[in-house]
């Protein structure tokens, strides 16, 4: 059986020419009519991401080596109960799991079901002798991996009351903003803000800024579902009388240090001293996926900007190390 570098290598030479020949294409325009929220362009932005990032055989031999005791013991069946806001996004918990020598036995969103059966299917055919089996309601697991709402956690936390768990719930993302960024700085913030909807946890939607700074954040051409909430959130801002710059696809709106309840509000936070934004970060950090900044040592979890939506081997969601996790698992 081939290694894990060499598996996951070779899934990132497959993915090389996506959305170039004519079965990536096809697994693409029905991945978008599948889902209103997905868009051709973050589809390819994803797959990018997640080759250079987490299929770099260097990377992936880098980060195993970590893990020393990973793949010892007997094969354990985990459950992956996987999100589907963004493509791909429950792809990190699969590849651990297979990296540790478990077996996944994988629930796809039904948002992400096309995107990630392809994947599977490629895996098998990297590596035939690789174990990837369905998740049934109600089975024998040996541990569980699941992300979804607040609400999605409770049920999951009594349906596994006896198993371990590794759950997920909703987190934010935020910006933090110097003032002396440039122009180009700015282009890539949008990317940080308006990828895949705005619908990822490490979707920025609360940005601070200094004091009489003038956020000119570029315009994207968003996905009809984006563009309809847009014009529900800028009607209903309209009603209530509250100020927002409009961006023609997304407000800007002059905010206390509060996420917005839109997926199109983009709320700015002036601050006069920035020890001031280390206080909220550090006092909202639970609720916290990332923040996005030039700063050093602004948070624990920075990430420089333009970097949002391409997380590394080492970005485990809600700061959970799935591997850690897995090894500890007997």
């Amino acid at each position: 059986m081939k290694s894990t570098i060499q598996i996951f290598s070779e899934l990132g030479e497959r993915l090389a020419a996506f959305g170039s020949d004519e079965v990536s294409r096809s697994i693409v325009a029905r991945a978008v009519a599948e889902n209103e929220w997905f868009s051709v362009d973050d589809i390819r932005y994803a797959v990018e991401a997640l080759r250079s990032e987490m299929l770099d055989g260097d990377k992936v031999a880098k980060w195993l080596a970590c893990y020393p005791a990973a793949a010892n013991g007997e094969a354990k069946r985990v459950a992956i109960i996987m999100a589907g806001n963004i493509p791909l996004v429950g792809f990190f918990d699969l590849m651990c799991v297979i990296a540790n020598g478990d077996i996944p036995c994988v629930k796809p969103s039904s948002k992400d079901r096309v995107f990630e059966g392809y994947i599977e299917q490629l895996l098998r055919e990297i590596e035939p002798a690789l174990r990837i089996e369905q998740y049934l309601e109600g089975g024998e697991y040996d541990a569980v991996i699941a992300t979804g709402g607040d609400s999605a956690n409770l049920y999951f936390r009594t349906a596994f009351a006896d198993v371990p768990c590794l759950l997920r719930g909703s987190r934010h993302s935020v910006a933090v903003l110097s003032g002396k960024e440039k122009k180009s700085d700015i282009e890539l913030l949008a990317d940080d803000v308006f990828l895949h909807a705005g619908l990822g946890c490490r979707s920025v939607s609360l940005i601070f800024v200094p004091r009489g700074y003038k956020l000119a954040l570029p315009v994207r051409k968003m996905c009809r579902a984006y563009h309809n909430n847009y014009l529900q959130c800028r009607a209903l801002l309209t009603m209530q009388g509250v100020k927002f710059v409009d961006m023609g696809e997304a407000v800007l709106v002059p905010s206390a240090a509060e996420f917005p309840r839109f997926l199109s509000q983009i709320n700015v936070v002036e601050y006069k001293d920035i020890d001031e934004v280390r206080e909220w970060l550090t006092a909202n950090d639970a609720t916290l996926q990332c923040v996005v900044s030039q700063l050093d040592g602004i948070h624990s979890r920075v990430v420089p900007i333009g970097m949002a939506q391409r997380p590394t081997l080492y970005d485990y969601a809600d700061e959970c190390d799935i591997m850690q996790f897995l090894t500890s698992v007997g």
